[in-house]
């Protein structure tokens, strides 16, 4: 057996999280051991977030002629050479992973292990026969598709996002199990690019998001043609001549619906059952890694981030607890995570996106201290000009004007979020979204609509109209 490494940090999982923990403490001059049992990069870059936010932009560029309509240019129908907008993700893929591979990582001077890790007591892993006594550890080894106990799943063909975007061929009629972020963009991105999708979601879809907010990205995908069942239970699966048949069930009606391919799209599980977590004394569920708010585990040595814990799974989620931990980890400074200030989008078309507070949260946390505004994007001069004026915007404040939560649906909602979460972070009131100017026309005038509107209560202050009845006398 080779001699125990004894680094200032071992990173365990090489996605987004990982990766940003390693070349930052590289950056400051600490020694790193990554230890990462397959792709560098993680799900977020090989097999979910750029892979679907490529196949999300390909699909935009098919359903153009169906939009365009509305300028008065018509286009002939889209051909859609499947293979090769496979060929465009993969590219996209193939374009971004220098960045994160381990030729990089090692230039940096971060020794990388390819194997699997698990820990023998609470102070040293082991990788591939090799022992690693760190004085700090980090699990950031993310997360996969949860998969449910639905009769008959096991005994026939079914993608994940792990696989999706393998295929070649388009599908005939997709069908969906799960209507959250991940099943219902992947979901109108299949539709945009010829597929007939299904959508089948026990609860409601997008039920995380405010219901005011999804109802109008729903409607959307209803009117680009996917079907949605939603709260829907699915019974059982099995492998007929015709294809995968799931019988579903809503209420007390029964009925088989019969796709050619299957996607199941029903959240994420930990990847933690390798760790040998219990030697580490480590405490954790099914849903994740248990850590305070400084991302530490309950053994003080090791920190947990990303998907493997509790909370938002999210690949900036993970690159902000990294930074959390790099100044715990490297510089001791006391340093605790704020979920206020995370954002977070799902990137249909319009997009929806959140931060801080929504209107169902605040009224179980503040009760009726808080007050509701709301701009609609039909009121952007902008939005008018690109035939987008399917959108709302909601802002959560406080009864001191504190800005404690913003959610949208609309075109660029998720660039529009940013400006929020800023405001959030920095404790600003809405007179501050009043106080800087916003090019015309542009989206990002609802900010300042939405800080103006939040001052329409004064206007029945009394005190007000004596004011102004008193500038009256004014010479």
């Amino acid at each position: 057996m080779a001699n125990i490494l004894e680094p200032d940090l071992c990173v365990i999982g090489g996605g987004s999280g990982g990766l940003s923990v390693a070349a930052a403490a590289r950056a400051f001059g600490s020694s790193v051991v990554l230890v990462e049992k397959d792709k560098m990069g993680g799900d977020c870059l090989n097999v979910g977030c750029v892979p679907s936010k490529a196949l999300i932009a390909a699909a935009k560029h098919a359903h153009i002629g169906q939009s365009a309509k509305k300028f008065g240019i018509t286009y002939k129908e889209p051909k859609v050479n499947f293979a090769k907008v496979q060929a465009h993700v993969a590219n996209v893929i193939a374009g971004i992973a220098p960045h994160d591979s381990v030729e990089r990582f090692e230039a940096l001077g971060a020794n990388v292990i390819n194997a699997t890790a698990k820990f023998v007591d609470r102070r040293t892993l082991e990788a591939n026969g090799q022992l690693i006594r760190a004085r700090r550890f980090v699990i950031a080894t993310g997360s996969r598709p949860a998969i449910p106990p639905i009769h008959g799943l096991n005994h026939v063909p079914y993608l994940t996002n792990e696989n999706i975007f393998e295929l070649k061929e388009k599908p005939a009629h997709l069908i969906i199990i799960g209507g959250g972020p991940i099943g219902m963009e992947l979901a109108q991105a299949h539709q945009r690019l010829g597929a007939r999708v299904t959508v089948v979601e026990m609860f409601d879809p997008l039920a995380k998001d405010d219901p005011e907010l999804t109802a109008i990205a729903l409607r959307r995908l209803q009117d680009d043609g996917v079907m949605v069942h939603a709260n829907t239970s699915v019974q059982s699966v099995e492998k007929t001549d015709e294809g995968i048949a799931l019988t579903i069930k809503a209420n007390d009606h029964i009925e088989v619906i019969t796709g050619s391919h299957l996607l199941v799209a029903a959240g994420r599980a930990p990847n933690i059952e390798a760790l040998n977590l219990e030697v580490a004394h480590v405490k954790s569920d099914p849903q994740g890694i248990f850590t305070n708010k400084g991302m530490r585990t309950a053994n003080r040595k090791i920190y947990a981030i990303g998907d493997v814990t509790h909370g938002f799974q999210f690949t900036h989620t993970a690159s902000y607890q990294a930074s959390i931990v790099i100044r715990s980890a490297i510089f001791g400074l006391p340093a605790h995570q704020n979920t206020d200030i995370i954002p977070w989008v799902t990137y249909t078309d319009p997009e929806i996106a959140n931060v801080g507070l929504n209107e169902q949260a605040a009224r179980k946390l503040l009760g009726d201290k808080f007050r509701v505004v709301r701009w609609s994007f039909a009121e952007l001069d902008r939005a008018r000009t690109e035939r987008q004026t399917e959108g709302l915007a909601k802002m959560i404040v406080g009864k001191n004007g504190k800005i404690l939560g913003c959610g949208m649906v609309g075109p660029q909602a998720g660039e529009l979020i940013s400006l929020f979460s800023f405001a959030i972070a920095n404790n600003l009131k809405t007179t501050s979204l009043t106080k800087f100017i916003a090019p015309y026309p542009t989206l990002s005038e609802v900010a300042r609509r939405l800080g103006i509107e939040s001052f329409r209560d004064s206007l029945s202050n009394p005190w007000i109209g004596r004011w102004v009845n008193l500038i009256r006398l004014l010479p």
